[in-house]
């Protein structure tokens, strides 16, 4: 039964919230603790030989911290999805964890239901936010690329077809439903998005889904 199970690892340099982490998710049935850490030198090289689904990954940690371990794990094995652990109000850390390539951002005070429903998110390729980092997120982006998308109109660039898809992946779609509903194969669904996200110079679905917002296509 573990094959099926979303095999993760955890990084968090207090050990006693690392403990409970481990011990909470450890009531889910489909997810599998199958290493932690304590620093991000340890949880790189942990990660490069046991290959995790997801990674729960603190900010702010001692020897290498989770952003520069997120920027090599993005690189070396991008294969593992990275969420970020943080702490309300350290907002210049998660925008530069967004920039890096994280996939979640998680509250460390986070209930179980939603420390759950982040890491599969995160398993299925998906963008996932804590509820209480959405406007924050949403905010900073919007003073961020507001001067850039007037200047630039980056939408031109996509076809008729990936507007589409953008339009499908912004009102929370998966593949296969964007598939089914443009009567698509899901191998070129995920090509379009490929091609969306490197026009848009994007990461993930959360910051196309941004884009999306702010251009009147959600």
């Amino acid at each position: 039964m573990s094959e099926s199970r979303i095999r993760i690892q955890i990084v968090e340099d207090d050990s006693v919230l690392r403990r409970t982490l481990i011990e909470l998710i450890q009531l889910e049935s489909d997810i599998l603790v199958i290493s932690e850490a304590s620093n991000g030198e340890q949880a790189v090289a942990e990660a490069m030989v046991l290959h995790p689904d997801v990674i729960l990954m603190d900010i702010q940690m001692p020897r290498m911290s989770g952003i520069e371990a997120l920027k090599v794990l993005h690189e070396k094995l991008p294969t593992a999805h990275v969420v970020m652990l943080t702490k309300f109000g350290d907002d210049e850390n998660v925008f530069s964890a967004i920039k890096s390539g994280a996939v979640g951002y998680l509250l460390k005070d986070s209930g179980l239901d939603e420390i759950a429903r982040v890491i599969r998110a995160a398993h299925s390729g998906e963008g996932a936010l804590s509820p209480a980092l959405v406007a924050r997120v949403m905010a900073e982006f919007t003073r961020l690329s507001k001067s850039a998308l007037h200047n630039r109109q980056i939408f031109a660039e996509l076809s008729r077809r990936e507007v589409e898809v953008l339009e499908c992946i912004a009102a929370g779609m998966k593949n296969a439903a964007i598939a089914d509903k443009l009567f698509l194969s899901e191998k070129t669904v995920k090509s379009h998005i490929g091609s969306i996200f490197k026009k848009l110079q994007v990461n993930d679905r959360a910051e196309a889904t941004l884009l999306a917002q702010q251009n009147g296509l959600a």
